[in-house]
């Protein structure tokens, strides 16, 4: 792979094989981080796919609790003070 200059950052073009195996699309982000390594060893990083927003609301749709059935909503008795 080779690195390139894009305005004012720097690009890395992926090739089809690696996209495929990471599963990820045009307008994925992604987070490179520096691996643990041993001194001998040479630099390497760890790539992770963010959610989507889909997916994080998907994530979120999952916590909800399910109504009770009976419940009736009383805003005099909410705002009672």
């Amino acid at each position: 792979m080779q690195v390139a200059k894009w305005g004012n950052s720097l690009a890395v073009r992926l090739p089809v094989s690696l996209v495929q195996e990471l599963g990820i699309t045009d307008g994925d982000e992604l987070v490179l981080q520096p691996a643990p390594r041993q001194a001998s060893q040479p630099p390497s990083v760890t790539v992770t796919r963010m959610p989507s927003k889909l997916e994080r609301l998907q994530a979120v749709r999952h916590l909800r609790a399910p109504w009770i059935a009976d419940f009736a909503f009383d805003r005099e008795e909410a705002n009672a003070r």
